[in-house]
C-alpha cells in the first residue's frame, strides 16, 4: 500500500529548491543533507544551476583549504574501496572527519554508472565521522569527475579534515586526479604477474608512496617480495621537487596490519613538504592548473551549445564520413562558425 499523502509530502520535497545562501549556511553547520545536495548542483550539466553552484563555492571557498587531501588510485581489482574503508575507519578512530570521494566508471555505451562504493563500505558509511559521495566518471579522463574539485571545497568547508579521492583506476591516466591532492598513493597487489612488467613510468612517478595491498595468509611472502621489487624500481626515478623520497610497504585490509603505517607515511610527507614549503607552492600551481581546466571545460561547452554549431553539427559529421571534407578541414570551418564576428 502506498500512502497518497506521503508520495505528495515527498513531491513537495523535491521541488523546493534551497536557496544558495541555505545551502551554504547548512553546509558550514556541519549539514550533510546540503553538502549532497551542493555537490549534486555542482554537478549538474543543466547550463540554470551554473549561477547558483559557483554562488555556493565561492561563499564556502574561504572557509576551505584546511584538510589534508589524498588520492588512492590502482587497477582495478585491488582493493582500493576496500582498503580505503579500512583506513577511513582508522582516521575517524583518531578523530579525523574523512570525506571519501569515489568516481566509478561510466559505460560508454549506456553512460550510467554502478556507484556501488557505498555498498562496498558498509561500515564506514554507518561512521557518524565519515562521508562518502560516489560520482560516475562521465566521459572526463584521469579517473576522476568533471566536478570533483569543487566537491572537494564544499567538503572542506563542511568541516571534513581528510579528503580522500578515489580514482576508477585507468593506468597511467591520473594526471587529474594527482593536480588536487596533497599526496598520491598507489595500490599494487603481488601475485599479479612480473612486478617490473607491470611498473607504468607516468604513474609510478606521480606516486609518493605505493602499498602493496592483500598482505594476509599465503599471499605475505608474496606481498614482501613486491614491496623489495617495487622499492628497488623507484630508484630509477628522478629525486621529486618536494624533496620526498617515495617509500613502499604493505598492508592488509582485512587485518588492518599496515594500516597505522600509511598514515604515519603521510605524516612524514606533510611534515616535510609543510617545511620546505612545497606543500602550500604545490597548491597554488593546482589551482592555477583547474582555473586553465574550467576555461577549457566552458569554452567546450559553449561550443556545442552554440545554435549555429548545432545546426550545422550533423551536416558536417556526415560529410566527413562519407569523405566529403577532411576531420581537420571540418573543424576548422566548424570554429569558424563559432568565432566569426557579427
Amino acid at each position: 500500500m502506498i500512502s497518497a499523502t506521503a508520495v505528495g509530502n515527498i513531491q513537495h520535497f523535491r521541488k523546493v529548491q534551497p536557496s544558495a545562501a541555505a545551502l551554504v549556511e547548512g553546509i558550514l553547520a556541519g549539514n550533510i543533507t546540503a553538502l549532497s545536495r551542493a555537490i549534486t548542483l555542482v554537478e549538474s550539466t543543466n547550463g540554470s544551476h551554473l549561477a547558483k553552484a559557483t554562488e555556493v563555492i565561492n561563499a564556502c571557498l574561504p572557509h576551505a583549504s584546511q584538510s589534508v587531501r589524498i588520492g588512492i588510485t590502482g587497477v582495478p581489482g585491488v582493493g582500493k574501496s576496500t582498503f580505503i574503508e579500512a583506513f577511513g575507519k582508522f582516521l575517524t578512530g583518531l578523530g579525523k572527519k574523512v570525506a571519501v570521494l569515489a568516481v566509478d566508471p561510466s559505460s560508454t555505451i549506456s553512460h550510467g554508472s554502478i556507484l556501488g562504493d557505498k555498498t562496498r563500505m558498509e561500515e564506514l558509511v554507518k561512521d557518524k565521522n565519515a562521508y562518502i559521495r560516489p560520482s560516475a566518471s562521465g566521459d572526463t579522463l584521469g579517473g576522476v569527475a568533471r566536478k570533483t574539485r569543487e566537491s572537494i571545497t564544499l567538503c572542506e568547508a563542511c568541516g571534513f579534515d581528510t579528503i580522500i579521492i578515489e580514482t576508477v583506476g585507468v593506468g597511467q591516466s591520473e594526471t587529474a586526479v594527482h593536480s588536487m591532492v596533497d599526496f598520491f598513493l598507489l595500490l599494487k597487489i603481488s601475485g599479479a604477474g612480473d612486478e617490473l612488467q607491470g611498473i607504468k613510468r607516468g604513474i609510478m612517478e606521480m606516486a609518493d608512496a605505493i602499498v602493496i595491498n592483500k598482505a594476509d595468509g599465503d599471499n605475505i611472502k608474496k606481498a614482501q617480495f613486491a614491496k623489495m621489487e617495487f622499492n628497488r624500481a623507484l630508484h630509477l626515478f628522478p629525486a621529486k621537487k618536494s624533496g620526498w623520497t617515495p617509500t613502499t610497504s604493505t598492508c592488509s585490509s582485512v587485518t588492518h596490519e599496515g594500516i597505522p603505517v600509511v598514515w604515519e607515511t603521510i605524516e612524514k610527507f606533510l611534515e616535510l613538504t609543510k617545511g620546505n614549503n612545497y606543500f602550500f607552492e604545490k597548491r597554488k600551481e593546482q589551482n592555477q592548473y583547474w582555473m586553465l581546466e574550467t576555461i577549457n571545460e566552458q569554452l567546450k561547452t559553449n561550443f556545442y551549445s552554440n545554435p549555429e554549431i548545432q545546426k550545422s553539427l550533423d551536416s558536417t559529421k556526415k560529410a566527413v564520413q562519407n569523405d566529403e571534407i577532411s576531420p581537420f578541414a571540418a573543424a576548422s570551418l566548424l570554429l569558424k562558425t563559432y568565432f566569426k564576428k557579427d
